[in-house]
């Protein structure tokens, strides 16, 4: 796999090394934003306890929520594929969009129109400073894949960091199957 950039739309992995941080330790986060002040994602592969239903009880959804990352835990944000429904969504990459409508995307979702391939939701989200997501980057805490829509909106968010540390190949595959508590190994 090439070195790639960090770019909105793009997948960040996280590296073996990181296996100490409790935030980040085998996330794979969709970068929705970055520009040279800024980096804005969402971790696709942390499934918490929750149900929108939960959140919000008004709406009649049981649509899981994922941790998004360790800022602002306390806002809900969601990404989709479905911008012809949700007006106001922004663009992240070719059929991923970020937000949109609130009130619009509360009927559709009592209406039982969105299925949960179309859109899913966070709390918080991961940020990093100007240059501070590059230079991590460049201290191999992450490397970037791009992304597949699959993998977006996928169900199966437990085995989404091995199958891509698997794609990544060479001395990366022993990681695969390694425990995540690496002291149990």
């Amino acid at each position: 796999m090439p070195y790639l950039k960090p770019l909105k739309g793009r997948l960040l992995i996280a590296e073996p090394s990181i296996l100490n941080d409790n935030s980040f330790n085998r996330a794979i986060i969709l970068i929705t934003e970055h520009t040279k002040s800024s980096s804005v994602g969402f971790i696709l592969n942390r499934p918490l306890e929750y149900t929108l239903q939960d959140l919000i009880p008004e709406i009649e959804s049981d649509f899981k929520i994922y941790q998004g990352g360790p800022v602002e835990q306390d806002n809900l944000y969601f990404v989709h594929k479905v911008p012809h429904l949700i007006p106001d969504s922004i663009a992240i990459d070719n059929d991923i969009f970020w937000g949109g409508n609130f009130d619009s995307l509360k009927e559709l979702l009592n209406a039982g129109t969105l299925s949960n391939t179309d859109i899913r939701f966070f709390l918080g989200y991961s940020g990093w400073g100007s240059n501070q997501l590059v230079d991590e980057v460049n201290t191999n805490s992450w490397f970037i894949s791009e992304n597949d829509i699959d993998d977006i909106f996928c169900n199966n968010s437990d085995s989404l960091w091995r199958n891509k540390i698997l794609q990544k190949g060479g001395g990366y595959k022993i990681w695969a199957n390694a425990p995540n508590d690496i002291h149990l190994n």
